[in-house]
């Protein structure tokens, strides 16, 4: 018998990420050979009976992972109340049941997000404590002192708490607005845009290039592919 977590057992059925997981173990929405599941227990798929909302796991998925470089104006979820087009309309049909966003990107922003069905991806690359780095081109306005962007490097209050170090690099500069390369270890809400905001240098254009070691290296705007084993393996690994 092999024995996994609950929330580890629900995620690789591609439908939910392993947060998302817990999130349904907590509301009581998850049972466990016909009793309600206690968050932390473990079973075997092979034996036990899981149901989530009243409906049985579907069978293990193959792992897929895509990179699309999502343009700007589209929202980086599963699906939009209001019409919008979504990430996932940006593959085809039949591809997109059980896949879903890494993480996010703004509406307004654009570049590199990753599509997946494997909850273990999605835990380690938006929990905190993995550090994945991603990697931006940010066109800002004005001209950022060297002091300014000392204090950006070595962290700025956010919400009442410091951000993680980031580094960052001038890359050019003209009389109206200075391109940046920033490199972050974690990913609050609209983060950059903020932290421009606030030292008087707003963001005029964002772009993601990388996520981890996964570059767009050439990838047109709207468009994927997917990411053999061996590159998503080393993302986790």
């Amino acid at each position: 018998m092999s024995l996994n977590r609950l929330q580890k057992i629900i995620s690789e059925s591609g439908l939910f990420s392993r947060r998302k997981a817990d999130l349904l173990i907590k509301q009581g929405r998850v049972t466990l050979n016909g009793r309600r599941a206690i968050l932390g227990e473990k079973a075997d798929p092979n034996f036990d009976h899981i149901l989530v909302d009243g409906r049985d796991l579907p069978e293990k998925l193959n792992h897929k992972v895509f990179l699309l470089n999502k343009p700007y104006g589209v929202i980086s979820s599963c699906k939009d109340n209001h019409g919008r087009k979504t990430i996932l309309s940006l593959i085809p049909s039949h591809l997109r049941p059980g896949m879903h966003p890494v993480g996010r990107l703004d509406f307004d922003s654009r570049g590199a997000i990753l599509l997946t069905n494997n909850g273990d991806l999605t835990l380690r690359l938006t929990h905190p404590k993995y550090s994945h780095t991603k990697t931006y081109l940010v066109w800002v306005s004005g001209q950022p002192s060297q002091s300014i962007l000392d204090n950006w490097r070595r962290g700025i209050l956010l919400d009442g708490k410091m951000t993680i170090p980031s580094r960052i690099q001038v890359l050019e500069t003209t009389n109206r607005k200075t391109l940046l390369k920033v490199i972050l270890k974690e990913g609050r809400n609209r983060q950059i845009r903020r932290i421009a905001n606030l030292i008087g240098h707003p963001v005029q254009d964002l772009q993601r290039i990388s996520i981890s070691n996964i570059n767009l290296n050439g990838l047109q705007e709207g468009k994927w592919r997917e990411l053999s084993t061996k590159e998503w393996i080393s993302i986790i690994n």
